[in-house]
């Protein structure tokens, strides 16, 4: 029964979706994000991200947990679907919500938590891997892009992503 089984809580951006192609938006003193955000639809899908969401769904629930704003939603669904990623509940950040990733990411968390067994967290920022792991939850820091200091700035400083 899929609502026993444990949850496998991966993040998009950089863990799964290889944004690089678009970090040119967030350069300079006037970020871009309407520009940003448009471009996620054509993010390449990070291999070792997906293998992993992929075999995580033999035995888990997969959950997907991004800072991306809700507006982006129907883009999300679409491109997790067209690179064959396991199907599983999409939490994204309200539009309005400007909170620093590793705060909004460890609320949704901690709330998935409460009723069921988390069995991996999967993110690319050190900050939620940090936080999650000092909150319990199991963690896999995805390591397989290089790091982005224009991502981490809006993931912390602005909370955009």
């Amino acid at each position: 029964m899929t609502e026993r089984r444990p949850l496998a809580v991966f993040d998009l951006d950089n863990t799964l979706a290889d944004t690089a192609h678009r970090q040119r938006f967030l350069q300079g003193a006037r970020r871009d994000w309407a520009g940003f955000f448009a471009a996620a639809p054509q993010d390449p899908p990070i291999p070792d991200g997906v293998a992993l969401a992929v075999s995580s769904a033999e035995e888990c629930e997969v959950v997907y947990l991004t800072g991306r704003p809700e507006r982006c939603r129907r883009d999300t669904l679409e491109w997790l679907a067209r690179h064959g990623l396991p199907e599983g509940r999409v939490f994204m950040r309200r539009n309005d919500d400007r909170r620093p990733a590793r705060q909004t990411k460890l609320e949704v968390l901690r709330r998935l938590g409460r009723g069921r067994e988390v069995r991996m967290v999967v993110d690319d920022d050190e900050l939620v891997c940090a936080d999650a792991e000092r909150a319990g939850f199991p963690v896999t820091l995805a390591r397989w892009t290089a790091p982005s200091e224009a991502l981490r700035q809006a993931q912390e400083g602005e909370g955009r992503t």
